[in-house]
């Protein structure tokens, strides 16, 4: 089967376009791991998605890497064009927004873990509460979810086992049946049989002997 050249354009709905990010990014992050592995490479990979959610991939540290190509930048700073120094400074500036995110989404991270609680206020410990609430009540919600789709599966097996069981016991009477069916034919035969070989004796001296002159 032919696949379809896809049309590079913003896909405008969004459930399909939220799957096609999921399969893509899974696919390039994929591929940024063999990359590393196969060649390797120092790779730092950085996505953003729509919704504001930030996945990354580094081989080694992704801050390292980083600033390695910060270094190397600023290394060829002075070779580059004003123009080129311009989208380079603009692309430096970027980085290091993503850095400091990265940083953040660490720290929340490891607050949500439980872990660096000691320089969090009050305020901030009421929101790190509220927010695992709600964690909690979504695997809550999604547990009760697989929990029905379990039963549901359960009862389905339970009817299958209970129709292939009434074919089982089907079969068995069956097989019984032609079992007591040949039983007593053999019986009918075997009287037959011994009926028949009394009547020959009987009929064989069945009257008086005759005289021998």
């Amino acid at each position: 089967m032919v696949r379809g050249k896809t049309e590079m354009r913003r896909i405008e709905n969004a459930t399909s376009r939220q799957v096609t990010f999921s399969k893509r990014r899974n696919g390039l992050l994929k591929k940024a791991f063999e990359l590393s592995v196969l060649c390797d490479a120092e790779l730092a990979l950085i996505i953003c998605s729509s919704t504001g959610k930030l996945y990354e991939f580094a081989s080694s540290s992704l801050q390292a890497t980083v600033g390695r190509y910060l270094r190397h930048t600023k290394a060829t700073h002075h070779l580059q064009p004003p123009s080129h120094r311009h989208e380079l400074h603009l692309v430096q500036n970027e980085a290091t927004s993503l850095l400091d995110e990265i940083e953040s989404l660490e720290v929340s991270k490891r607050k949500l873990l439980g872990e660096g609680l000691g320089s969090s206020s009050y305020e901030e410990l009421q929101q790190i509460e509220k927010q695992l609430e709600r964690s909690l009540a979504h695997v809550k919600a999604r547990k009760y979810e697989v929990y029905k789709e379990q039963i549901e599966q359960l009862k389905e097996k339970e009817k299958y086992l209970t129709a292939e069981n009434a074919k089982l016991a089907k079969k068995c009477f069956v097989q019984h049946e032609l079992r007591q069916s040949s039983a007593q034919v053999g019986e009918v035969s075997t009287h037959l049989e011994h009926n028949s070989i009394f009547d020959i004796e009987t009929e064989l001296f069945i009257g008086p002997p005759k005289s021998i002159k």
